[in-house]
């Protein structure tokens, strides 16, 4: 069995969607996971603000204007009137419901119920076009199967039960279709895994279910040793270890979901990375069988802030870590990077959501600094702490970019410098003049 995950831009119009179709048309034993058409979890988000804000006007009217863009897919994504009117009285129940939200209290709570309705939507379609097609689809809804816990981490063994006892009702001898993305929390209400996670639910899929691969479908060639955005002439990596893919999925390679990889690795299923618009590409693939050494690839994760606690009493004193730590721990906030000196501690977060709070509790320890709009740039290999010139190179690239933070032997995998932003694209094209093209 195999888990094809097809993202947004896959799927992103009528053609795109038809070459989807004839790619899973060649497999056999297959499930198929679907991320929302591209734009609309945007327009849904914005919906829901506006609910929130209580302007249930321009929500309705926003919600009008989704409906009236997929109904407009509809006449070339079906070839028959029979599949366009089911498609359209399909789109127009879900339009209907989102309107149904402003003719009553709305509450934040909601807004994931929302949210849910873009990948309902992709999956309704896409089930209905591979009907017409007589490929003897089955639509399988996550919302049976895909569960969070209080911690909204996957509770794999719930998902592991519900899935499987799902699948013994499908009756379908065709691809499995179900929805990326949303699931439902510990208390039962619908919820999600965070933006970019029908990543994460192809990999959960297929892990509990042993798959022999999990295929990640995008619009590029698979992952390249640096961000297309801002540099020439990248390379696409062929093969990646799972911790080599891991560090690059969380410091900012947008190809995958940072959390996508620890499913795969904990099962040894491969994950490889393909591009739907030209799948004769072999893409990137992920496993444990692959080693190898030095500089493989360079990713950007923007949006970072950091912090500094100084304090004199921390000199010779024990316990002061755990503090700073426990401060952390109770505002549920992950720390990326840490240094330590004899009086002092830098750390840098990626979620602001709770820095106020953060910061007056820390000033109880000493006196404190933080700066907004860093970039944390990451060089992900596999390094060996005896090897030498390793850093003098990546230093040397560097020598006219100011560095605020380093943190090298934290793991073999890795090497993160801390810069402001304004300086990512520099370092981006410095770094990949100096390790890459020799």
């Amino acid at each position: 069995m195999k888990v094809l995950k097809f993202g947004g831009t896959s799927i992103g119009s009528p053609h795109r969607m038809k070459n989807v179709l004839k790619i899973i048309n060649d497999e056999k034993d297959i499930i198929v996971v679907l991320s929302a058409i591209s734009g609309t979890t945007d327009e849904l988000i914005n919906i829901a603000g506006l609910l929130y804000r209580g302007n249930k006007k321009e929500a309705s009217m926003k919600a009008d204007i989704l409906g009236k863009g997929y109904l407009k897919l509809i006449p070339e994504i079906y070839d028959t009137n029979k599949y366009r009117k089911e498609a359209e009285s399909v789109i127009n129940t879900h339009i209907d419901y989102l309107r149904s939200f402003t003719l009553k209290e709305f509450s934040k709570k909601q807004e994931k119920t929302i949210l849910a309705q873009g990948e309902l939507m992709s999956t309704a379609l896409f089930f209905l076009m591979a009907k017409e097609h007589e490929m003897d689809p089955s639509l399988l809804p996550a919302l049976n199967f895909m569960r969070i816990d209080k911690d909204g981490e996957p509770d794999m063994f719930y998902i592991r039960e519900n899935l499987d006892r799902e699948l013994k009702n499908v009756q379908g001898l065709g691809p499995v279709i179900t929805q990326g993305y949303i699931c439902r929390n510990a208390y039962g209400d619908i919820d999600n895994l965070k933006r970019g996670g029908s990543d994460f639910t192809a990999t959960i899929i297929g892990s509990v279910l042993t798959a022999d691969e999990i295929q990640i479908w995008t619009d590029i060639n698979g992952l390249h040793n640096n961000d297309p955005r801002y540099i020439d002439h990248t390379e696409v990596i062929r093969e990646l270890s799972f911790d080599e893919a891991a560090e690059l999925a969380y410091f900012g390679a947008k190809i995958l979901h940072p959390s996508s990889v620890v499913p795969a690795r904990s099962a040894n299923i491969p994950v490889r990375l393909k591009n739907s618009m030209h799948p004769e590409d072999e893409g990137t693939i992920i496993s444990s069988a692959y080693s190898s050494s030095g500089y493989k690839a360079i990713a950007a994760k923007d949006g970072i802030t950091a912090i500094k606690i100084k304090s004199d009493r921390m000199l010779l004193a024990y316990g002061f870590l755990r503090k700073i730590f426990d401060i952390f721990e109770l505002y549920k906030t992950a720390i990326d990077m840490i240094t330590t000196s004899e009086v002092a501690v830098s750390l840098t977060i990626d979620d602001n959501t709770r820095i106020k709070p953060i910061i007056d509790d820390l000033k109880n320890l000493g006196t404190v600094e933080f700066e907004s709009n860093q970039t944390i740039i990451c060089i992900v290999g596999d390094f060996i702490a005896e090897d030498t010139g390793t850093t003098v190179e990546i230093f040397n690239a560097l020598s006219k970019i100011p560095l605020r933070m380093i943190s090298y032997g934290g793991s073999k995998h890795n090497i993160s410098l801390l810069t402001n932003s304004s300086n990512k694209k520099d370092a981006l094209n410095a770094l990949h003049e100096h390790l890459f093209k020799k």
